[in-house]
């Protein structure tokens, strides 16, 4: 991008160009003071995030506080993204919002609209030096932040005229580009860096945008219906993750589509959902399938795939790139089609949906009807089943993909603790999906898809996940002697600073039976106690011996099982070697963790246990007990709901928050908006027993 930016008036927006020889004073101001459609802010640990959404612009707007200070904006548009690093300072900082974002539109200098905001910011730091400015897709930004890499063909060089540092260059391929301005409002710029005035503060006007393709947003008014929660956080998030197109995972980092996200954030607020989500949701899903069924896992876009493309000597230009690396997503399609399609006030929708056509992203231009999408899904799953289905050993079961570490919502490296074979695929998304096939089937709203083939082959889902169901789960089942269980968890404790004496008072010398969160090459349990169990009470129908034993156990104060004060962990490595559990600390990204949606499943699934009808009395004792835990620990952390996970830390006596992220043992940051978590929006309290009149 070379010379000056254009003055334009675009979408009631009057701003002066960013570049050479001209400068921002003359910033937008909204016509008639209209507010924008959306527009919030909030702090997680040492993240100030402002978000903003109004017409063609959408942008988070993150200001990191500390020591390691920088600005971020992430834009959905292309899942792009602006964000410029500074040095190390001795002393810790903090921002204040002094302008929050507003939405700007202006011309580059070849004429072509850039969306992006304006925002003024302050931050309590005597000088602010440059170390490294990345404008491009949000995944090169992310690489940046965990590793200090980035492409170099994406590099963009700084610029200082006057009192702005600018970055701007056009997209690799000639395409409208990124931009970034800093404009000193308070201080000075002295050989590139930022001084402090005499006040001992540097303000700022940050300037930020892109020329990736707008999405198209779905307003709260089509999201949600009567039933959904009044909460202003998550309806905000999930308002900010929503558009026609598909729903974003999270922001900053998953500005873009994520497959096992979109369907369990799906099939968690449907209760909440009007239609037309639920149908955008999983049109997404469908438009990303691969030509064997597979669901896409994630996609790459605008200059990632470019440059993707062209690093594999690959034609293609932006066509996204989508990921089928993951396993437990082609499980879950099925069984959420279904909860959605089968509903009988549905039948009608369910029939126009599955007649729409569908425009494939995975081949671009081309459509096809969304039941003969999810037909092709089916097949998918019904090939991969069978092995199991007829030979059921536990080298039969889908295995974590040849070369790869991660399959399913525990994707970091670490995640299955090095297993192969993940329990919540195979004990309970497989037959779900099977289970689902068999219903579709059956209901009649897929005939018009399916050939003779089909038919015969479906014939067969039944009595698969009967296999399924009745063979995977045992060959994860562990069983720890009281004694042996008691001396691991008063060492774990020990080791992590925890108090022993309240989860060995909950196991009082039983022995602890949990379900391992994988089997390993050579078929063997990974014995790390776990969060998955939560799938099983939404998608499966335990027994009341197995609902006893395994949600009791989860529901026993952590170390024995995974709860505290502050929520539900995803993993408790107290029976694992202390090698393991080195890998499973606090500052893990699927360690001893919180992970909101993880607890809204729990949730979810025990609501459904509770409401039927073949529980004996200790059953429902049980699972009530595990419930009221557990609506406690999730009413502490409201303020943190819509957060993508949490850390903690034990003092005086009690667990608290510490968000993930803040910690410089932590591998990575926590999204400030997360899809999966605004599931609280369907998944509330029990409601309290009506009180008999007298």
């Amino acid at each position: 991008m070379r010379g000056s930016m254009r003055l334009m008036l675009v979408g009631g927006l009057l701003l002066a160009g960013i570049g050479t020889g001209m400068g921002t004073t003359a910033m937008a101001q909204q016509r008639g003071g209209k507010a924008p459609e959306l527009a919030y802010s909030l702090t997680e640990g040492q993240n100030l995030n402002a978000f903003v959404r109004d017409g063609k612009v959408a942008a988070h707007l993150l200001l990191r506080n500390g020591s390691d200070p920088r600005i971020l904006v992430a834009f959905p548009a292309g899942n792009s993204g602006v964000g410029l690093w500074f040095q190390p300072l001795v002393r810790p900082a903090t921002w204040r919002l002094d302008q929050a974002p507003r939405p700007v539109t202006f011309a580059d200098a070849r004429g072509r609209p850039l969306h992006g905001i304006e925002s003024i910011a302050t931050i309590d730091a005597a000088r602010l030096a440059p170390k490294q400015a990345v404008l491009s897709n949000v995944r090169f930004l992310r690489d940046y932040q965990s590793v200090s890499r980035f492409p170099a063909e994406v590099a963009a060089p700084m610029r200082v005229e006057g009192n702005r540092i600018l970055y701007a260059r056009d997209r690799v391929d000639g395409a409208p580009g990124y931009s970034l301005e800093i404009q000193v409002l308070g201080g000075r710029i002295d050989k590139g860096e930022i001084v402090a005035g005499a006040d001992g503060r540097i303000r700022l006007r940050i300037v930020a945008a892109t020329g990736d393709t707008p999405l198209t947003g779905l307003s709260k008014a089509e999201l949600l219906n009567a039933r959904a929660a009044a909460d202003p956080a998550a309806r905000n998030a999930l308002a900010f993750l929503s558009y026609r197109e598909k729903f974003l995972a999270g922001s900053w980092r998953f500005d873009t589509y994520f497959g096992r996200d979109t369907l369990m954030s799906v099939r968690l607020l449907m209760p909440a959902l009007k239609g037309a989500a639920v149908e955008a949701g999983l049109g997404a899903v469908l438009a990303r399938l691969d030509d064997k069924g597979d669901v896409a896992h994630e996609e790459g876009l605008s200059e990632f795939a470019l440059v993707d493309h062209q690093q594999h000597g690959q034609g293609g230009g932006d066509t996204p790139t989508l990921d089928y690396a993951m396993i437990d997503d082609d499980y879950m399609l099925a069984p959420v089609a279904a909860e959605y399609l089968l509903a009988p006030a549905n039948r009608a929708a369910a029939q126009r949906f599955l007649a729409g056509a569908v425009p494939s992203v995975a081949h671009p231009g081309t459509a096809q009807p969304a039941g003969a999408l999810l037909v092709r899904n089916l097949r998918f799953v019904l090939e991969h089943a069978a092995p199991f289905a007829d030979d059921p050993r536990w080298d039969k079961l889908v295995a974590v993909k040849a070369g790869r570490l991660t399959g399913e919502w525990r994707d970091s490296e670490e995640g299955l603790g090095r297993g192969r074979y993940p329990y919540d695929v195979n004990a309970i998304l497989v037959p779900a999906a099977l289970e689902a096939a068999d219903k579709l089937l059956r209901a009649g709203l897929l005939d018009r898809y399916l050939t003779q083939a089909d038919r015969t082959a479906l014939a067969r889902a039944h009595a698969m996940a009967a296999t399924w169901r009745g063979k995977a789960p045992g060959l994860f089942a562990v069983e720890t002697p009281g004694a042996q269980a008691t001396a691991q968890i008063r060492d774990y404790a020990a080791r992590v600073g925890v108090p022993a004496a309240p989860a060995l008072a909950a196991l009082k010398g039983q022995a602890l039976r949990y379900h391992a969160i994988a089997l390993d090459d050579h078929g063997q349990p990974v014995p790390i106690i776990n969060s998955d169990e939560g799938f099983v009470l939404l998608f499966g129908h335990p027994d009341a011996a197995d609902l006893q034993a395994y949600v009791g156990a989860l529901a026993r104060p952590f170390p024995a099982g995974l709860m505290t004060d502050i929520g539900l962990l995803v993993a408790n490595p107290a029976l694992a070697s202390t090698e393991v559990q080195d890998r499973f600390t606090p500052a893990a990204y699927h360690g001893a963790v919180v992970w909101s949606w993880q607890q809204a499943l729990f949730a979810a699934g025990l609501e459904r246990q509770l409401a039927r009808t073949d529980l004996p009395p200790a059953t429902r004792v049980v699972l009530k007990d595990a419930q009221a835990k557990l609506w406690r620990a999730i009413q502490a952390t409201r303020a943190t709901q819509s957060s993508e996970l949490w850390s903690w830390a034990f003092e005086n006596g009690r667990y608290k928050v510490v968000a993930f992220g803040a910690g410089k043992a932590d591998v990575d940051e926590s999204n400030a908006a997360q899809l999966w978590s605004t599931v609280y929006l369907a998944v509330q309290p029990p409601k309290a027993p009506a009180r008999k009149k007298r």
